[in-house]
């Protein structure tokens, strides 16, 4: 029978294992649930994927930068994802629009169109920093991540 400091050992090792494998599962099932394939065949990520393929075309260096500086306040382990993410979606409105290339007005307001509501102070924070005035895109900070959109109109 365990007795004494032995025993809280185990025990602290125990829940803190349970915990971490709670925490780790829950991210994994979160991806999983977007890798499920969708009505029309494919998933979120197939979505993301193609958005990005069929418009990577359109970037151009100075883009790339102003989306790689935009990220930063995302932790580096997320941020890959957080970037695939966003891309995507400023992929599907530059198909949605025939944009002929991806603009500073069209890649913030993706940003701001793909990020959750919490993530919102960050961008605004960031912009600022940046010198971007963000009373243009005030209407798409209520199009966020939080609420499911089918098409996104200016």
């Amino acid at each position: 029978m365990l007795e004494g400091w032995f025993l809280w050992f185990i025990l602290f090792w125990v829940v803190l294992l349970v915990v971490l494998m709670g925490i780790g599962g829950f991210f994994m099932f979160r991806k999983f649930g977007k890798s499920l394939p969708k009505q029309d065949g494919k998933s979120d990520l197939d979505w993301e994927e193609y958005y990005v393929d069929q418009t990577i075309h359109l970037w151009n260096n100075e883009q790339k930068h102003l989306l790689n500086e935009l990220v930063t306040p995302v932790p580096d382990l997320f941020r890959p994802v957080a970037k695939q993410k966003i891309a995507g979606k400023i992929g599907q409105l530059a198909l949605e629009e025939k944009a002929k290339s991806i603009t500073q007005e069209l890649l913030i307001r993706g940003y701001i169109i793909a990020t959750p509501k919490r993530d919102h102070k960050f961008l605004r924070k960031k912009l600022a920093e940046m010198d971007i005035d963000v009373t243009p895109y005030n209407k798409y900070f209520e199009l966020s991540a939080d609420k499911p959109t089918q098409s996104i109109k200016r």
